[in-house]
């Protein structure tokens, strides 16, 4: 075993939450699971044992993999899992990120997304890895209930994606969030952390702003990107007008 690269096969998720999220939502992409020496026995580990077991999932005790793929003293339990591709949903409502580049705020994204019922997730390269281990565990095991699509442009995006409902965030966006009425599908665009989304989105569906004080240049893209999610479905919710 070896530490994780990019262009491994496989990924991992650390800690056995993650690891029950993995069996329970991405069954076919789980290849195994570890298990740590200190390992507490109990009901979690019996549960997992026996999903794994009814899965086919081999279990496998011992501390190297650990020593290699983990920087934290408390995870004891890691599920190895098969990467996947999955298609985007051409009804469904989509997350659109160009170029993210920290795989924490990828992983928060992703959370958000499927917190507020968002299933299919586009992403413009180039881009941080949408399945580093940090982007998997800052996603706290969303990443296994999402639809994920890499394009090599947006244009590419939108030739398979483009007959729906644009809504690029930006500072130069021309209408205010708190003013806008999402019309379904939709798709919310969001761009890099530092540099945002290029002036050519301007031109592109209807630019968005999110207004706040004057003590900061700009919100960052998680918490831009979560505050837009629920904007455009809170009404899915039964929070809406």
């Amino acid at each position: 075993m070896k530490r994780y690269r990019r262009e491994d096969e496989n990924s991992y998720a650390l800690g056995i939450t993650l690891t029950f999220e993995l069996l329970k939502f991405a069954p076919k992409q789980a290849r195994k699971i570890y298990i740590h020496s200190k390992m507490q026995e109990g009901e979690s580990l019996d549960r997992l044992k026996e999903l794994a077991g009814s899965l086919r999932v081999p279990v496998e005790y011992g501390d190297k993999p650990f020593n290699i793929l983990s920087q934290k003293e408390n995870c004891f339990c890691i599920g190895e899992f098969e990467k996947f591709n999955r298609p985007l949903s051409k009804d469904a409502s989509h997350v659109v990120l160009h170029n993210p580049s920290n795989a924490g705020n990828l992983g928060t994204i992703m959370r958000s997304a499927v917190g507020f019922g968002i299933k299919d997730l586009a992403i413009i390269k180039p881009s941080v890895d949408e399945f580093d281990v940090k982007t998997v565990r800052a996603s706290m095991g969303a990443v296994f209930h999402l639809n994920i699509r890499l394009f090599d442009s947006f244009d590419d995006y939108l030739k398979e994606y483009g007959n729906r409902n644009l809504y690029p965030f930006m500072l130069k966006g021309r209408k205010n969030l708190s003013e806008l009425e999402f019309e379904k599908p939709w798709s919310l665009i969001f761009g890099n952390e530092a540099t945002g989304l290029p002036d050519s989105f301007l031109n592109i569906g209807t630019g968005v702003v999110i207004s706040h004080s004057d003590n900061i240049d700009s919100l960052n893209l998680p918490i831009a990107a979560s505050i837009a999610l629920y904007a455009a479905t809170r009404k899915d919710f039964g929070k809406g007008d």
